[in-house]
């Protein structure tokens, strides 16, 4: 692995180390907000013991990290620009990079330390969007285009009605238990709270089936949490390595002839496509006129590389040039390997806008979104190693920050005790929820969806909510975006100042 860092200086190592430290440091305060998610409702309906639950919950998101896959990494990193996804190497990528975490770092760690149970995803997604804009304004292009539109909805559907949709299935579920699970007095005790229970049955732990299903959904809610908020700080230090270790990330070193070769029959493909189809490539110019000279215009290695539709067909040959008879990417050269990368980027870019034409069939779509894949193949990716210290940064900050957090969803969301019930149901609805979110690669507030379900389960079976509690909740949910935002783009702007 060592081999991958060859040919570093001293001051350009130091940059890698300090990326990666605030990365890993972002991580690990995600933790300290989310675990609350996992051990808040186990810990307060006495299930399991507070130093047990957080060491399960570290464990379990862990895991989730390990075997997440990548999708929800990349569907962050997607929302950035893509002429600064193609030049992540220039000084403007690294203080994009740097803007973006400090931003993140800075919000996150305020919310914890006041206890508001904040959300890591909009906080990344607030500070994205403010590299944007800052960029769209300095460089003088539009604001639309700076931004991808179509990614950012899917992302902002998915955050805001996560919320809602957690609120509601754990209230109906907490509604269902209460009329058809409580006809008895050993199906009512499933309605207790703790201090009930021990005064009651004189017992402190909940029924032996219900403490089992109060402990495997906080499980589900630690490995779900794991898999969706761990892909994003690994999409981030893949950022940092291409952006300051090129020579050995820019593209996936480790890729057999099989990876390379499915990654030249996708390019191939796309160029068969593009000749039948050369009307969606006119309506896409059109939709986009480039602003710009190709990069090809000027074979010196450029220190800019910009996305230009109007020569997609000379860019897949050159991506052809590039690939041809290639088994290994070692027998490039470092420019070698970056301008691939840039290459397939721009050339998947175009083939996702050329799959979101009206005229493009369904069939189509698919065929392109499958050549897409395999483009990226080899250029997406994360070794193993980041996958590990990602997993390892969240579940230690996950055994460290818990208290402050868990303490607001489990005391000061409601006006009375957590029932067993109400625990089970927002556990599960989380778990469920977020990791339907993962499969399908949407990013959303593990915190949002575990703390409106805890309201939805107070509202329909607790006596209430506590105002305050909600009304301070809300005002960060609502300020975290623009403030997110602000915060990146003023930190851009002055790391730009501050670059030659």
């Amino acid at each position: 692995m060592l081999h991958l860092f060859a040919g570093l200086d001293y001051h350009t190592g130091l940059l890698l180390v300090l990326a990666l430290l605030f990365v890993l440091f972002y991580e690990a305060i995600n933790g300290f907000h989310d675990t609350a998610n996992a051990v808040a409702t186990v810990i307060y309906t006495r299930a399991m013991r507070s130093q047990l639950a957080v060491v399960m919950a570290g464990v379990f998101n862990f895991f989730g990290v390990l075997l997440g896959g990548l999708s929800v990494a990349y569907a962050i990193v997607h929302l950035l620009p893509t002429d600064l996804l193609l030049n992540v190497g220039s000084a403007h990528g690294l203080a994009m990079v740097f803007s973006m975490l400090l931003a993140a770092i800075i919000w996150n760690l305020g919310t914890w330390y006041f206890g508001l149970p904040a959300s890591s995803s909009h906080t990344l997604i607030g500070a994205i969007i403010g590299i944007g804009l800052t960029n769209a304004l300095l460089t003088g292009t539009s604001v639309v285009d700076a931004l991808n539109i179509p990614k950012m909805i899917g992302i902002f559907m998915s955050l805001v009605i996560s919320p809602i949709v957690g609120l509601v299935l754990a209230g109906s579920l907490v509604f269902i238990l209460r009329r058809y699970w409580s006809g008895s007095k050993k199906r009512r005790r499933i309605h207790m709270t703790p201090a009930e229970r021990e005064k009651i049955d004189g017992k402190k732990k909940p029924p032996f089936w219900t403490r089992t299903a109060l402990i495997v959904s906080a499980i589900g809610v630690s490995y779900s949490h794991g898999a969706n908020d761990g892909q994003k700080g690994i999409g981030l230090i893949m950022l940092v390595l291409i952006g300051v270790a090129p020579a050995g990330f820019v593209v996936n070193m480790n890729s057999s002839g099989y990876d390379i070769t499915r990654t030249r029959d996708a390019v191939n493909h796309l160029e068969q496509y593009y000749q039948q189809h050369a009307d969606s490539l006119t309506q896409i110019v059109q939709m986009a006129p480039p602003v710009v000279p190709a990069p090809q215009e000027n074979p010196g290695a450029p220190h800019e590389f910009h996305c230009d539709a109007a020569r997609a067909m000379p860019a897949i040959q050159r991506a052809q040039g590039l690939l041809s008879n290639l088994q290994s990417y070692d027998a490039l050269n470092v420019e070698q390997r970056s301008q691939l990368r840039r290459l397939l980027m721009c050339v998947s870019d175009t083939a996702d806008k050329t799959a979101k034409l009206q005229s493009t069939t369904a069939e189509d779509r698919r065929f392109l979104g499958k050549l897409k894949d395999d483009m990226l193949n080899t250029v997406e990716y994360a070794p193993v190693w980041i996958i590990v210290a990602v997993a390892l940064a969240l579940s230690l900050g996950t055994m460290v920050g818990w208290r402050r957090v868990a303490t607001t969803i489990g005391e000061k969301i409601g006006k009375k005790g957590m029932t067993y019930a109400q625990g089970m149901a927002a556990q599960m609805t989380a778990a469920v929820s977020i990791g339907v979110a993962s499969y399908t690669g949407m990013p959303v507030s593990t915190t949002h969806v575990l703390s409106s379900s805890v309201a939805g389960t107070m509202l329909v079976d607790g006596g209430g909510v506590q105002g305050k509690t909600i009304k301070n909740i809300l005002l960060a949910w609502v300020f975290t975006l623009p403030v997110s935002i602000v915060l990146s783009g003023c930190l851009y702007w002055l790391a730009l100042k501050l670059v030659p």
